[in-house]
């Protein structure tokens, strides 16, 4: 039954929030997430120190923390508001940078692995992809809630965005893949490994794991690896950032091909996020010293 009412309220936010003009929800969502962070001190000093890492102590005000829940507010509100009549809205008031890396890959044949972070809005750049030719596979998380997992699955279709569930579905590694072998595209948000199973990198001059997944499936496919950041206008529309692929060293061990990678790839995040970094929307603990202040 639990389950049953957070399937209903999301069903009820997007029936509410879809009804509403651009600029509303759009500004109902930013007036709501900045609110909250009045009422959640302990996230907002998780947010504050997440933010330290990557501007430093000294800017990492409350203001700017606040402006990341804004963000993330803005992020929920444009999830509940997509619809398929909408999604050529959503082109028209988009911009692409470095598309060539994305359609070198896609006419090579090589599949295309898109490693985003937690940042802007990653969920539209799904029809972005469709609209460069390279439809995308996204795995994601499996919740608790079946219901809500399969309303993640419906919004992001009418994005262009097929979903494979990791964790719930034992193929879904299979099905990445034989996507990838297959000169297509999959999406994965890497920026943060919640079982710390992952990878050891050196992440905004500390210590943490990434989840091996996008280096692992580009060494083993032979995919292009592209980090590609999202990120909100100051206004309607979105702005997609693809940086160039990543170098995995040509190295006979295969460990040191993954640590490398992984490091490499840090970095290109690290690029990414510090282009904007009140739009991360970094709300767990994601390095040791995280859990020890909690």
């Amino acid at each position: 039954m639990k389950g049953l009412f957070g399937y209903v309220g999301y069903r009820v936010a997007s029936a509410l929030i879809g009804a509403l003009p651009e600029p509303v929800m759009r500004r109902s969502g930013e007036l709501l997430g900045w609110a909250i962070s009045f009422f959640a001190s302990g996230r907002m000093a998780l947010v504050r120190r997440n933010l330290a890492r990557v501007v430093g102590d000294d800017v990492a005000t409350p203001g700017r923390a606040r402006r990341m829940f804004a963000s993330y507010g803005r992020y929920w509100a444009e999830v509940f508001w997509v619809r398929p009549r909408r999604v050529r809205e959503i082109l028209d008031h988009s911009t692409v940078e470095g598309a060539e890396h994305i359609v070198a890959a896609r006419d090579a044949g090589r599949g295309v692995i898109v490693a985003l972070p937690h940042l802007g809005n990653w969920e539209a750049a799904g029809p972005v992809a469709v609209d460069l030719g390279v439809p995308m596979l996204a795995a994601a998380e499996a919740l608790p809630n079946r219901r809500i997992v399969d309303w993640f699955i419906e919004t992001r279709g009418k994005l262009g965005i097929d979903v494979v569930i990791v964790g719930a579905d034992r193929r879904a590694t299979q099905q990445l893949i034989e996507r990838l072998r297959g000169g297509g595209a999959i999406a994965l948000v890497s920026d943060r490994d919640l079982p710390g199973r992952g990878v050891p990198v050196e992440f905004f001059g500390e210590m943490t794991t990434l989840p091996a997944g996008p280096v692992a499936l580009a060494d083993r496919t032979g995919a292009a690896l592209l980090p590609v950041g999202c990120y909100f206008e100051r206004g309607r529309g979105h702005r997609f950032v693809i940086l160039p692929p990543i170098a995995i060293p040509d190295t006979p061990d295969k460990e040191e091909r993954l640590s490398s990678g992984t490091q490499l790839f840090a970095g290109a995040l690290e690029e990414l996020i510090s282009r904007a970094p009140e739009q991360w929307h970094l709300f767990q603990p994601n390095w040791p010293s995280d859990k020890d202040s909690a």
